[in-house]
């Protein structure tokens, strides 16, 4: 009867009404044809329920009422939310700050348009001309902006790139005016409501739903790891001891999102006086780029070899993903001595958590050169869905198994 589905119809509204963006920020927002087509599905569940339990639907019209007066109410509520909104933006000049980069005629007329009557109003900061003794980075320091916006036609396609990740590295947003480089735009979002046409271009990193997939999927792993895995743990912890002196675990300074630095947790597995002992190592690196890579390291324990033969000394690093410092799949975070020797173009694989595994570590591992590690990144980051982290976390287990590209 309706008493066992009618409940359920509520969290199902929920949903249909989030997937449609009913719920996103009010510049986003889905419009009222949006929210009309939202409540036909709804209407349409309804019915379905209904049907299938026989319920006994006494008024032919209720359903196309129901309708009719839902979307009128909420129409009529998000135009009093607006109005309230803005005005309490007003009142307490809760604005964002915007820096604005351009020069002459065209910075005047963008500055003139996002101030007039439409849009949600800013409160700027300033202004950086193309070609300006001050740097981008240095202005967003001083001047701390909520957004970077570009006027049109100041930028050639090299500046803006540079712009974009400037601005994001910094953790602030890019909104570009039309009539710039259609490769970013390629990446861009159209931003309504602002009284000028703008176009954001936001940094590759997981958000809303994503992140809370992303972040639940870890956490539920995580913890099934450690848990299933305690007694080898121990056992691993025992052999480490017998073999060496030193701790079980080593806490290796690595640089995570942001370009924070934070410790990756490893299983021990070379000699206590390692990091010491590589710098009269450096002229046998095997690796290209950044990467420091030996095949036959005289550093690691014979306890060691074994556990990088299957990459088991990677295991507590599910602990660093239970501390929010890791993620199961993304890309590897580098020790702080190949990290000083990255070019400014790889620094975007920052913009995401680091992962114990990844594209990398299917692909070759240690064979790889550091370029293709990052386009590999790269990919990863343009492309996340949660099935590509699953896909890649399958794969990885033949991977390990065979130990490719593991030294």
């Amino acid at each position: 009867g309706p008493r066992e589905w009618l409940p359920f119809l509520i969290p199902i509204t929920w949903l249909v009404f989030w997937q449609a963006g009913l719920y996103a920020t009010r510049e986003r927002r889905s419009g009222l044809g949006r929210v009309a087509s939202s409540l036909v599905l709804v209407a349409a569940i309804t019915l379905a329920f209904g049907l299938g339990t026989d319920y006994d639907f006494t008024t032919s019209g209720l359903i196309p009422t129901a309708f009719v007066t839902c979307t009128i109410l909420i129409g009529l509520l998000r135009a009093a939310y607006d109005s309230f909104a803005s005005e309490l933006q007003r009142v307490l000049r809760a604005r964002p700050r915007a820096l604005l980069l351009g020069e002459g005629e065209g910075l005047a007329t963008l500055q003139r348009m996002l101030t007039s009557r439409g849009g949600l109003g800013y409160e700027f900061v300033g202004a950086l001309p193309p070609r300006s003794d001050e740097s981008l980075a240095e202005r967003i320091a001083l001047a701390r902006p909520d957004e970077v916006i570009l006027s049109e036609g100041d930028f050639d396609e090299p500046a803006v790139l540079e712009v974009v990740e400037t601005a994001h590295r910094a953790g602030v947003r890019v909104r570009i005016a039309p009539k710039t480089t259609e490769l970013l735009l390629q990446r861009g979002e159209y931003v309504p409501g602002q009284g000028v046409p703008l176009f954001e271009l936001r940094p590759p990193v997981l958000a809303g739903a994503d992140w809370a997939v992303k972040k639940a999927f870890d956490l539920t792993v995580s913890s099934l790891v450690v848990l299933a895995g305690l007694p080898v743990w121990v056992l691993i912890a025992l052999a480490i001891k017998l073999d060496s002196r030193g701790p079980v675990l080593y806490r290796d300074p690595r640089i995570g999102v942001g370009e924070r630095e934070f410790g990756m947790l490893k299983f021990r597995t070379m000699v206590e006086d390692a990091a010491e002992l590589q710098t009269e190592l450096e002229e046998r690196n095997e690796a290209g780029g950044a990467l420091f890579k030996i095949r036959e390291d005289p550093r690691v324990t014979r306890v060691g070899r074994a556990l990088r033969r299957f990459s088991i000394d990677e295991l507590p690093q599910v602990l660093n993903v239970l501390r929010s410092e890791m993620s199961l799949v993304g890309p590897r975070p580098l020790p702080l001595r190949d990290y000083q020797q990255l070019q400014p173009w790889h620094r975007k694989r920052y913009h995401v958590l680091p992962g114990i595994t990844g594209l990398w570590q299917i692909s070759g591992r240690s064979a790889l050169t550091f370029d293709d590690l990052v386009r590999l990144d790269f990919y990863y980051i343009e492309n996340w869905s949660i099935w590509l982290d699953i896909s890649i976390l399958v794969k990885t287990i033949p991977a390990v198994l065979a130990g490719r590209g593991a030294y």
